[in-house]
């Protein structure tokens, strides 16, 4: 496909007020420690390696690009055909192991790139192996006891934008803030005496065993950070608590920042985005915001920083989305540079030792694991 040319788009005339930074503030959410504690007990652990090199990993397709109207000089990773169809299952958030470690390395020598997917209901993670040009989904779980036993249940948000930082992971849950999961627990149900693999029905604890929808692996939540001046409402406000659309990680920073911002239509308040210092989210305290601005258009869907360049994804229903590449001043955005990308583009992760940003395209059947090209992104 043909590149794109670029489009240069005059900022808005007048620039908005700056949100409140309190308006952001996150506190630590319930804790998940005796729940998590038990289910070591009982399931069996896996690392991140053992999961990627496990047998019954799906397989790449193919002509996904072309569908999905990605642009030239792409890299493209496409889903077999079950999850490149389905209408079920959603992909939303992206990261990448650039994200998680400086070396780009995780600790087997893997190389993972994952996404969110929600379903009504339920969400899922899947670890995508470049190397072995294979996959694997793990169900995400909310660790609960059943008086002195412990299970889980489905967890019914969005799944709009994941953050990988470390051992963490950082899942955007739109009113309330972000949800965390731990990669030093995840639990292969195959290789615990307790834990089925069977019965797509069944969730959590049921006579004596572990389910989980069908799949081996689950992954249980960890904590959360909650805002602390309460949920965010059900539409944008422009003040107030940030719907939690979509989240980034800017390693290009002295302080490590995590982003996230929101999806608003156009008529109607301006979108935010906002930041935190990634490391204070390792402890207890309250997190305040560091920075803070209203977003240079609406419907974004993705956004992430790197080395002061913005870009962000920009949904347009049955047309093809669009990447915005906006100049940012000390006060607002300037000018914003434009190009037409794929359909339905979603978060995004910048890959700092290949210098592209890496992004999903959502819709059935026009859904493409994809990146492009960032001088920036290093």
């Amino acid at each position: 496909m043909a590149a794109v040319p670029d489009v240069v788009q005059a900022a808005p005339a007048q620039a908005a007020a700056a949100p409140n930074l309190r308006d952001f503030d996150l506190r630590r959410g319930l804790d998940r420690g005796a729940p998590i504690r038990a289910l070591s007990k009982r399931l069996h652990r896996s690392s991140v390696d053992a999961l990627l090199k496990s047998s019954g990993q799906k397989k790449f397709g193919g002509g996904c690009g072309k569908a999905a109207a990605v642009p030239a000089h792409s890299v493209v990773y496409c889903f077999d055909k079950a999850d490149s169809n389905t209408t079920k299952w959603v992909p939303q958030g992206v990261a990448t192991i650039s994200d998680a470690v400086a070396g780009e390395r995780w600790a087997g020598g893997g190389r993972p790139v994952l996404v969110s997917w929600h379903d009504s209901g339920r969400i899922r993670l899947t670890f995508v192996d470049p190397d072995r040009r294979s996959y694997r989904h793990v169900l995400l779980v909310y660790p609960t006891m059943k008086g002195k036993r412990p299970t889980y249940t489905d967890i019914g948000i969005h799944a709009g934008g994941i953050a990988w930082y470390g051992d963490k992971l950082h899942v955007a849950d739109t009113r309330h803030g972000v949800r965390e999961f731990d990669m030093r627990h995840i639990y292969d149900l195959a290789k615990s005496k307790a834990g089925s693999t069977g019965s797509s029905g069944r969730v959590g604890l049921h006579g004596g065993k572990y389910y989980g929808h069908g799949y081996r692996y689950v992954m249980p939540q960890t904590g959360s950070w909650r805002f602390a001046n309460g949920k965010a409402g059900r539409g944008c406000k422009g003040t107030g608590p940030l719907r939690m659309s979509w989240v980034a990680v800017d390693r290009t920073t002295w302080s490590h920042s995590l982003i996230a911002g929101e999806w608003c239509r156009p008529k109607g308040p301006r979108g935010r985005v906002v930041t935190w210092p990634l490391p204070a989210l390792s402890g207890t305290r309250t997190v305040h915001a560091n920075w803070a601005a209203t977003l240079p258009g609406d419907r974004i869907q993705g956004g992430v920083r790197t080395n002061g360049q913005w870009w962000f994804t920009q949904g347009r229903g049955k047309k093809r989305g669009r990447l915005l590449m906006p100049q940012r001043g000390l006060w607002d955005w300037g000018r914003v540079t434009y190009r037409t990308i794929s359909h339905g583009p979603e978060d995004l992760s910048c890959y700092r030792g290949q210098h592209r940003i890496w992004t999903v395209a959502e819709y059935a059947r026009k859904r493409a694991l994809w990146s492009f090209p960032a001088d920036s992104c290093r």
